[in-house]
């Protein structure tokens, strides 16, 4: 069996792939590799990929979009990869970041933060595109002042629902992660 390698940017991205992976393809094989922020995950990437032998192994690296410009990023991530052998890498984007995923199915975040409330805000226009929020942390602290990223991360995970999230970066993912589990 094949097993998923996915390198993260920071541990709040573990905290939700733990429980969302398992949704999308419950017989995966993966590990989860956290690292301290974008710079990082990219300055340690071609030194991992280069030093993984284990046979069939495939690797995916999951960066935040942020302020930058999604191609460019992507070309950056696959150039990395192709230069340290490993051409092959899937590179996926969250736009804008991890919280926008969240924004997208507000159900959960709802559910996970046990105010009904906050379901009923995903018929407002701004939440219906969730990647289009550049500011996607910020509007999700305003509905749940409380949120901290990993914490956050961990509550709502295991509340989201893989049909109904708005997020089209997060849609792209999942569908990325099925056809590993082919």
């Amino acid at each position: 069996m094949t097993k998923l390698v996915v390198m993260l940017e920071e541990k709040s991205a573990k905290m939700f792939l733990n429980a969302v992976l398992p949704k999308i393809a419950p017989r995966l094989n993966f590990v989860l590799i956290t690292h301290e922020g974008k710079k990082d995950l990219e300055n340690s990437l071609p030194r991992k990929l280069r030093a993984w032998r284990e046979p069939d192994v495939r690797f995916l690296v999951l960066r935040d979009k942020d302020s930058k410009d999604c191609v460019r990023l992507k070309k950056r991530l696959q150039k990395i990869c192709r230069d340290s052998g490993r051409s092959d890498t899937r590179i996926r984007i969250a736009i804008h970041c991890l919280e926008s995923w969240l924004l997208g199915d507000l159900k959960a975040v709802s559910f996970a933060y046990h105010n009904p409330s906050i379901a009923a805000l995903s018929s407002r226009a701004k939440f219906r595109y969730p990647d289009r929020l550049a500011n996607a942390e910020d509007e999700l602290l305003k509905i749940v002042p409380e949120y901290q990223k990993v914490g956050g991360a961990r509550v709502i995970a295991p509340f989201i629902d893989l049909s109904a999230n708005r997020s089209h970066s997060f849609k792209v993912f999942i569908e990325t992660i099925r056809q590993f589990a082919v």
